[in-house]
């Protein structure tokens, strides 16, 4: 798949934009400020129907606009798509595909696929599990077109019976049969976001145990660990066991919302252990293991987004990333530089295809 055209109106500091792609590499170069991650963003709203920067819906609207809209034309496997999202200020956010409104945002994810390389991903490694969850979460629910639903699901339910427990404690009051109601529906949700979750790490570690081998040299051993309270218990028995400890903390305090990702080099984590250069290596092999799986459980071929990837790494270093990810075959590829001309050296040598757009 690949999007042959995208046009912005009112979105973040863009008030028009239309830009005709290269189904190869694609670069966005100009200064700092000038909106060239947000069209990154805008990209990744395709994908996934929000920012990758965290920013909510509305606050994405151009200053003193009443809306902003994203449309693109896709080429799929079979024929063109048009998507369109839309934002007005005072309504929810819509995306239709081909002018049919989707019901349900799940329905959308998984369409286009996408992996984003930026600066912010050192977060994965510094921030809590909640970041890593999240990350994985996304890369499931490309894959799996029930998950994201199924986990809405779950999280909706718990937060269900942590507002019993709050409401008991206010009112000092307890009843235990009215919070079990809670039980069954968190189980049964939890286990199977339980076993998806460790099927999709036992599957994408030794991805990005091969790719970090490439990109290293193999002189450390790296792994991605998936652990959970369920590894260790049913998830019934963590719900009983720990119902008094629950009810003195008014929330639901094991389970799979408290999940996480472990990054290990050899069988220390990462962020204790390796050196700058080390995790920079780790997580760009986390993300092109990424691709790899998606592309592989989706028969798609993801979009690659890489935000101001040479102040990650040096032009050489960049050079055989985007290098390795063409021989890998992973697709369109979108970049972001500040300079023009070091952007130029490195793609126009590994594709003449390739387009510059100045921004």
């Amino acid at each position: 798949m690949n999007i042959k055209k995208l046009s912005l109106y009112n979105f973040k500091n863009h008030s028009e934009k239309v830009f005709e792609f290269s189904p190869q590499i694609n670069c966005f170069v100009g200064n700092n400020g000038a909106g060239k991650t947000n069209i990154l963003d805008a990209l990744h709203y395709l994908s996934v129907g929000k920012s990758f920067l965290g920013n909510t819906d509305f606050n994405n609207i151009k200053k003193d606009e009443d809306f902003f809209t994203i449309n693109a034309e896709i080429q799929n496997e079979e024929s063109e798509d048009i998507i369109k999202i839309s934002q007005p200020k005072d309504t929810k956010k819509i995306i239709k595909k081909n002018d049919k409104t989707y019901e349900r945002l799940a329905d959308h994810i998984g369409y286009l696929p996408s992996v984003m390389i930026s600066p912010y991903d050192s977060n994965l490694i510094s921030d809590s599990g909640e970041s890593r969850r999240k990350f994985l979460d996304s890369m499931i629910s490309q894959t799996d077109s029930e998950y994201l639903f199924g986990l809405m699901q779950y999280q909706k339910t718990v937060q269900q019976r942590n507002a019993l427990l709050k409401y008991f404690a206010k009112n000092r009051t307890w009843d235990k049969d009215s919070l079990e109601i809670y039980d069954d529906p968190i189980t049964k949700l939890g286990t199977q976001i339980f076993e998806k979750r460790k099927n999709f790490v036992e599957k994408l570690n030794p991805i990005v145990q091969n790719f970090y081998e490439i990109i290293s040299g193999g002189k450390e051993a790296v792994s991605v660990v998936y652990d959970s309270h369920l590894l260790y218990d049913s998830f019934i028995n963590l719900l009983r066991e720990n119902v008094d400890r629950d009810r003195m903390l008014t929330y639901t305090s094991k389970g799979i919302h408290k999940d996480d990702l472990l990054f290990e080099m050899d069988s220390v984590l990462i962020k204790k252990t390796g050196s700058q250069g080390q995790q920079k290596s780790f997580l760009i092999s986390l993300k092109l293991a990424q691709m790899s799986l998606v592309k592989e459980l989706t028969h798609k071929t993801p979009i690659l987004l890489l935000d101001d990837i040479f102040d990650k790494l040096d032009d050489t270093r960049v050079a055989q990333l985007i290098k390795l990810v063409n021989q890998e075959n992973f697709g369109q590829i979108f970049i972001t530089d500040t300079h023009r001309e070091r952007t130029e050296n490195v793609v126009k040598k590994i594709n003449e295809e390739s387009i510059i757009f100045e921004i």
